[in-house]
């Protein structure tokens, strides 16, 4: 994980090694594979090898470098990238359907990652077989993996100062594996040529179709882009230079070593350890694996952060987060953690071997790169840039994703099929849980406060009423300070009138920035009626309980407020009045009449929110003074009926 954000101007020595440990793991990861999907069980010839180093080099070139490493990472939102982030960016120009490619691609981001750690682990650990054939791998791999999301409860800050160097070591290696087989056979540096590519994709029998292979090279560039926030845009840069350069040399490397062997099958052998001295292999597979784990644990990291940003933009459902250091970003969300371990063992389990995860793995990771390019090219013309420019830059990389997706769609009924049901089933909570908002929201009738100032202070001093509470918290969602939701009067004033000293509205405002934490205090009423509004960014938790003592603290401090208890005995004493919270929480009344599709819609997210965290939980409010009030929500009522007194 990361140790904390590097600052994004500078570049340092400590931050290109801790860009290395954190960003490229899941692309640095891909020789242990790429070469054995493209080649599979065919016959081994200069065309083959050449082709498909040639697709390697150019879709590193134009799909990751000039795409990702050029142009998207200048699509940071303060800092922060990921394709929640650029739809944070894009939302601005109020474009309502933009919320649909950033539901597709994060769901697909999802999806396509719970198999990254499997095909990761069990391609370094089968180097294994090749000491000893017999040995089963299956248990080792599970074992790994089980073990690496058990500890993401303890925080990875202790294990995480090992992953840069870990990652040094690791391209190092290709580098030095790759370079003592092309000094060898120079003549596969001709594969740079794009002709051989183009060769390849249409002379090449069904060679059209090995892009899903080609593809594994570049799966790990959208989670480059998603960790843009803990390293930097001109670390990650510049250390991509290294990395190419070490992952292009070890594929010419493969493919040196491929060429000398032509006319023969690889049998089970892998590219990638066949480059490796025997003596040298038992530690070439520790280096693999240690690898494989740090790259698994930049996708768990990447995919608490994503869930975390998808809950605060209201694209799912909200669960526990918790934080288990200190470490700015780092997140553990225990549902999620446990659901990611339990199908990436399912993945191992059903696959059994990692040549049968490359038939399943990308088809739906390259779907979040289309959404990506989409939302990018809003976010271009949102920044002015020349309209050709932005043609240029669709017409470009749409034109390579939707050859990659038309060859990927050959992996669906070899195991395709899972990544993408586990993706349909995430499009479609995170679709419910956004639809049904729209609906609750435009259903809510807000008021303005003023016509209500006079009898709020009344009810306040009537001491016929019951005091509820010396302070009285409401958490509101009117984006106006002078409005209120008309529940929020019914509940003070009717429901059971609550009588109280100070009437407290709490307002939150999630924000298009990553980290903002700001807060606004309004007193509408003097000493009976303030609002507080606190606007914090997509990443921060809104930790309610916390943040309103802060600012409470800060206006006693100030002599802004007097919080001292309102009751006689115990304001002699200089006591603190007690505070409650109260909750408005919805529920679908029977009183509805609805049509068949809001009513599907409705029932589903209402379903979901009883799985999901307690509106108190969400807002940070795990404390006993919180009254949860249930409101009907009323979307169609129901016609009058026609009674005939008698």
């Amino acid at each position: 994980m990361a140790s904390g954000h590097i600052d994004h101007d500078k570049v340092t020595a400590a931050g290109l090694l801790v860009t290395l440990g954190i960003i490229f793991g899941d692309i640095g990861t891909s020789p242990l594979y790429v070469m054995n999907a493209i080649i599979g069980n065919r016959v081994i010839d200069a065309s083959l090898v050449l082709g498909g180093i040639s697709c390697i080099f150019w879709t590193l070139t134009l799909q990751t470098t000039l795409k990702y490493i050029v142009l998207t990472l200048r699509a940071d939102n303060k800092g922060e990238g990921g394709i929640f982030s650029l739809y944070a960016l894009v939302r601005k120009m109020h474009i309502k359907w933009l919320a649909i490619p950033a539901m597709l691609g994060g769901a697909a981001l999802l999806a396509d990652g719970i198999i990254t750690p499997p095909i990761s682990v069990a391609s370094a650990i089968e180097g294994l077989q090749v000491i000893n054939p017999e040995i089963q791998t299956i248990p080792i791999v599970i074992g790994i993996i089980f073990l690496l999301f058990f500890i993401q409860q303890f925080g990875t800050k202790f294990v995480g100062r090992f992953f840069g160097p870990i990652m040094l070591v690791w391209f190092s290696m290709l580098f030095i594996l790759g370079f003592k087989e092309v000094i060898h056979t120079p003549m596969v540096f001709k594969a740079i040529n794009p002709y051989y590519a183009y060769e390849l994709l249409t002379v090449y029998p069904n060679g059209f179709w090995l892009l899903g292979a080609v593809f594994l090279c570049t799966t790990g560039a959208e989670a480059l882009y998603s960790d843009l926030g803990h390293c930097g845009r001109n670390n990650i840069r510049i250390s991509w230079i290294f990395v190419k350069i070490a992952l292009l040399i070890n594929y010419f490397g493969q493919g040196a070593w491929l060429l000398e062997h032509a006319g023969t099958t690889l049998d089970g052998l892998k590219p990638f350890y066949v480059l490796m001295p025997r003596g040298f292999l038992p530690f070439g597979i520790a280096i693999a694996t240690a690898a494989a784990i740090v790259a698994s644990q930049a996708l768990i990291s990447g995919t608490f952060t994503l869930i975390n940003e998808g809950m605060r933009m209201d694209f799912l459902p909200k669960g526990r987060i918790e934080y288990p250091t200190d470490l700015r970003g780092q997140l553990y969300i225990p549902t999620i953690n446990w659901l990611l371990c339990g199908g990436c063992i399912g993945i191992v389990l059903y696959f059994q071997e990692s040549g049968k995860m490359e038939a399943a793995y990308g088809l739906a990771i390259v779907l979040t790169m289309l959404m990506t390019t989409t939302l990018l090219s809003y976010y271009l013309f949102l920044k002015k840039y020349p309209r050709p420019l932005i043609a240029l830059v669709m017409l470009t990389f749409l034109s390579i994703e939707i050859a990659f997706l038309i060859a990927n769609l050959d992996k669906f009924e070899h195991g395709g099929y899972v990544t993408v049901a586990i993706a349909t089933a995430i499009i479609f909570i995170m679709y419910v849980w956004y639809d049904a908002r729209k609906i609750r929201t435009a259903l809510v009738e807000f008021v303005k406060l003023d016509k209500y100032y006079d009898i709020l202070s009344d009810v306040s001093k009537d001491e016929t009423i019951p005091k509820y509470s010396t302070h009285l918290v409401y958490l509101t969602s009117a984006y106006k300070d002078d409005e209120v939701e008309s529940k929020v009067i019914y509940s003070i004033l009717q429901k059971q009138p609550k009588r109280a000293d100070v009437y407290w509205l709490v307002h939150l405002d999630v924000l298009d920035e990553p980290y903002t934490m700001e807060y606004k205090v309004r007193e509408l009423v003097n000493d009976k009626v303030i609002h507080i509004r606190f606007r914090l960014g997509f990443r921060i938790e809104p930790r309610i309980n916390l943040m309103f003592r802060q600012v409470v603290e800060e206006l006693v401090k100030n002599k802004e407020v007097d919080i001292t208890s309102r009751y006689a005995s115990l304001n002699r004493q200089h006591l603190i009045g007690d505070f409650r919270f109260v909750v408005m929480e919805k529920y679908l009344s029977y009183e509805n009449t609805l049509n068949l599709y809001t009513k599907f819609i409705l029932n589903i997210y209402f379903l979901m929110k009883k799985l999901s965290l307690t509106e108190e939980k969400a807002f940070g409010l795990d404390t006993s003074s919180v009254t949860v009030e249930k409101v009907p929500l009323i979307v169609s009522p129901p016609n009058t009926y026609k009674f005939t007194r008698i």
